[in-house]
């Protein structure tokens, strides 16, 4: 009779619809609901602990309701109460974000205060409609030679860094933080989707370090937190982004780390809710879950929102669905080639399988298109070469074959570049490269200047100023 008493009590106390736990399985639990059916993305809480946080997934009908949790260590039994909150999940948005590492639930994570005055907005949003969506031809310079000239962002246009474990991804990311934060003005982004904790807080002393953590935000859903958690922190951090686009007229620079470990929370939500895989044993909804995420990074009248994201392929097969899905989305494709990395090219990017829309007539300059073509052709030359020489040696190549491997061999080097993000471990400054310094050296190796000098003079250099010296 006491307990009876004290859920009655309970109730009496409850503002709002109430539903009992009926069954768990998991991290799935089932309601049964009182009253009008909850709808989905809405949040239940428990009576007495409002940390306890549910998320409707399904409602099948018959009074019932599929919820998954995404609240971590809290205690949940068969038969507890909940409260309806009324509304899904929120964010704090706003300036007062800046300078902040925060999880799905707008909670600080680095020791700082809460968020309680900052205006909150709700996770779930409508992507702008087309004749919201404002289009641009300008090249975002991010000052890393080999991606500027083969394969330039779109400001205000989508690139994906493309890549298998260890080849570079979440390092170019960071490079791209700090060459930002020097040169563009708006606001940066990062959105930690599955991290490991210790690159959360490496990222985040890096930026205190570098002096730009207070024009960033970030946002984590990190990776021992529950799938339902690392599905919706993407959604989470575009609802910050698209405060500062619309309300605050701010561009904006959004970097995701790491899109696949979305695509992964995806499928284990979908096992939770016991939906039948699809090819590879991905959810069957996933190219609806990627369009749904991505379709929200796009530039408005208010402002632009540039987006690189980092993708992680499977044991290299570009023909992934993971991959294969988020290609459509993007502007520009970087493929970071494992090969390369172990021969020490970083960054490692593969200049044949890159590609990007902006070089194209109209839209890169003429001379910046030009280069870029002679420069793909030349290492595509060279690659052709590679069993040739492998088999008779370089000794059995026609002179012009040989003037062909020697250019390419020095523009590979020339490509490469030392970064701020790796200086710790190279003991070498960072360098950061415009575009046209990095056209001008292209073209001079291209012409031949550099053939009588030894390839290592252009190995991690930043423009071609510092190869001219004399040989060791």
């Amino acid at each position: 009779m006491a307990d009876s008493a004290d859920d009655t009590a309970l109730l009496q106390q409850a503002d709002a619809a109430t539903a009992r736990v009926v069954r768990i399985s998991g991290q799935m639990v089932e309601l049964r609901f009182e009253g009008d059916a909850p709808r989905a993305q809405d949040i239940f809480v428990g009576l007495d602990d409002a940390a306890l946080r549910i998320e409707i997934a399904t409602v099948p009908g018959d009074g019932l309701a599929r919820g998954l949790i995404l609240s971590t260590g809290r205690p949940l039994s068969l038969g507890a109460r909940l409260r309806a909150t009324g509304a899904g999940l929120d964010m704090p948005v706003g300036r007062a974000t800046l300078g902040r590492m925060l999880n799905l639930f707008g909670e600080p994570l680095d020791g700082g205060p809460a968020l309680s005055d900052a205006p909150r907005r709700a996770v779930r949003q409508s992507p702008p409609s087309l004749k919201e969506r404002r289009t641009t031809t300008e090249i975002f310079e991010t000052g890393i030679k080999a991606i500027d000239l083969l394969c330039p962002i779109e400001k205000g246009g989508k690139a994906g860094l493309f890549g298998g474990a260890g080849v570079g991804k979440t390092v170019l990311i960071a490079e791209m933080i700090y060459n930002m934060s020097g040169v563009y003005e708006g606001t940066s982004l990062f959105c930690g989707i599955g991290e490991r904790s210790r690159e959360a807080e490496d990222f985040h002393r890096e930026l205190a370090e570098a002096g730009v953590l207070s024009n960033t935000v970030m946002v984590f859903g990190q990776m021992n937190e529950r799938p339902a958690v690392r599905f919706r922190v993407g959604h989470a951090a575009m609802t910050v982004a698209e405060y500062f686009r619309d309300e605050l007229n701010t561009d904006m620079l959004v970097l995701i780390d790491n899109i696949y470990r979305f695509v992964q929370a995806g499928a284990e939500v979908s096992a939770l809710l016991g939906q039948i895989p699809s090819r590879v044993g991905y959810q069957p909804s996933l190219a609806t879950e990627i369009a749904e995420l991505e379709e929200r990074i796009c530039s408005t009248k208010s402002g632009s929102m540039t987006s690189v994201q980092a993708v992680y392929v499977p044991a290299d097969d570009f023909t992934d669905p993971s991959a294969t899905h988020v290609f459509g989305h993007l502007s520009a494709s970087i493929v970071l080639s494992r090969k390369r990395a172990a021969e020490g090219l970083f960054p490692a990017i593969d200049a044949l399988d890159s590609a990007s829309k902006m070089l194209t007539p109209g839209t890169a300059s003429p001379r910046h298109e030009r280069v870029a073509g002679e420069v793909r052709r030349t290492l595509a030359e060279y690659d052709n070469l590679k069993d040739v020489i492998a088999m008779l040696g370089l000794e059995q190549l026609s002179i012009e074959d040989r003037r062909t491997v020697a250019v390419a061999r020095r523009l590979e080097r020339f490509l490469t570049q030392p970064f701020h993000a790796t200086e710790q471990f190279t003991n070498i400054p960072g360098r950061r490269v415009g575009l046209n310094e990095t056209i001008e050296g292209c073209e001079l190796i291209l012409s031949g200047a550099f053939n009588d000098r030894p390839e290592r003079h252009l190995y991690m250099i930043g423009n071609i100023s510092e190869a001219e010296r004399p040989d060791e």
